[in-house]
């Protein structure tokens, strides 16, 4: 990731980290997906995911009568989440993105924390939950090491820069196009 120029990340592989692109914008701009207003994705007209945003994801939930207010005391509203249903899996996905030392340090130590609160959501329906981070460069420093270990030994995930199609079990096109 460059500052100010043109990324050299090739989308091919995952999404590219970048603030101004969330996961329905990245996917649109890929081989083969088309996502619709309602956030369904479709991979070669196959319906096979659904994104949410923030409060989406509550009522993704109410579709399946799950009244949040009775399972968890407060509401998390992840960045971007996706429901895989080939995995039958839903991704959450929190984008952190630091330039100067700040409070962006201690959120990444909640990932247990919030993994097992959207399980208890999650677990009423028999769906997965994976919790992920898309991280910037700045979290490869030396002093993020202990923190990246933790995130790890708590069963979530970490990507620098991007996340791999394939590890959220989407289809990987064949012949993908580069964005900047």
């Amino acid at each position: 990731m460059k500052e100010k120029g043109i990324g050299g990340a090739n989308t091919k592989t995952g999404l590219i980290f970048e603030g101004k692109t969330d996961l329905a914008t990245f996917l649109n701009k890929q081989n083969g997906y088309k996502v619709n207003e309602y956030g369904v994705v479709f991979y070669n007209s196959e319906e096979v995911a659904r994104i949410f945003k923030k409060y989406g994801l509550y009522k993704f939930l109410e579709g399946y009568r799950i009244d949040w207010k009775k399972i968890i005391s407060k509401r998390l509203l992840p960045d971007d989440s996706i429901y895989v249903i080939v995995k039958n899996t839903i991704y959450i996905i929190e984008c952190k993105f630091q330039k100067v030392p700040g409070s962006v340090d201690e959120k990444l130590q909640t990932c247990d924390f919030k993994k097992k609160q959207y399980q208890k959501l999650f677990s009423r329906i028999n769906i997965e939950v994976e919790y992920m981070y898309l991280l910037s460069d700045w979290f490869k420093k030396p002093e993020y090491k202990d923190v990246l270990d933790y995130i790890i030994s708590v069963n979530c995930k970490f990507y620098f820069n991007y996340i791999p199609l394939q590890e959220i079990g989407l289809p990987v096109p064949k012949n993908n196009i580069e964005i900047e």
